[in-house]
Formats: structure tokens, sequence, C-alpha cells
């Protein structure tokens, strides 16, 4: 039995993801109205393509790099086996 399949572990792991929400969602709320204090000015001129566009482009970017990645990270079928027949 690994670690991972411990529940005291488990527990523990989910706690800290909500508290580390509840930090973010009360920061949210705090810092509420602040953000346009000193905008980007790509963001000022294009309110509301900026981040859509951001997006497309990094999602289009992933996509064009894992074609070659695909070729330099793949494996022969039997990898795992070894390569020899005696396991047979």
């Amino acid at each position: 039995m690994g670690w991972l399949d411990k529940p005291s572990v488990v527990k523990r792991f989910f706690f800290t993801i909500y508290l580390i929400c509840g930090v973010l969602l009360a920061a949210e709320f705090l810092l509420f109205g602040t953000e346009n204090a000193h905008p980007h000015p790509l963001e000022e001129s294009m309110r509301f393509l900026v981040y859509p566009i951001y997006g497309f482009i990094s999602f289009w970017f992933l996509v064009l790099v894992a074609k070659p990645m695909r070729k330099v990270l793949i494996r022969p079928e039997d990898y795992y086996e070894g390569g020899s027949d005696d396991a047979e």
C-alpha cells in the first residue's frame, strides 16, 4: 500500500487544496476593483479580445510543438518487454 492510498494523506491533500482555493477567493474579494488601476496597453486597447487571442495562440503553439516532440518521445511497442524472447 503506497503513501497516497492512506485516507489521512488524501484528507490532508484535499484540505490543502480547499484552503488554497479559499485564500484565493478571499484575495479576489479583497482586491476587487484594483485590476484596472494600471492595465497593460494591449489589454486597454483590446479589452475583450486579449485573453481569447492569447489562449488561442498558446494552444496553437502547443499543438505545433507536440508533433515534433512525438518523434522524439515515442518508444517502440516492445520497449517495456526488454526486446528478449526469453520471457515466453
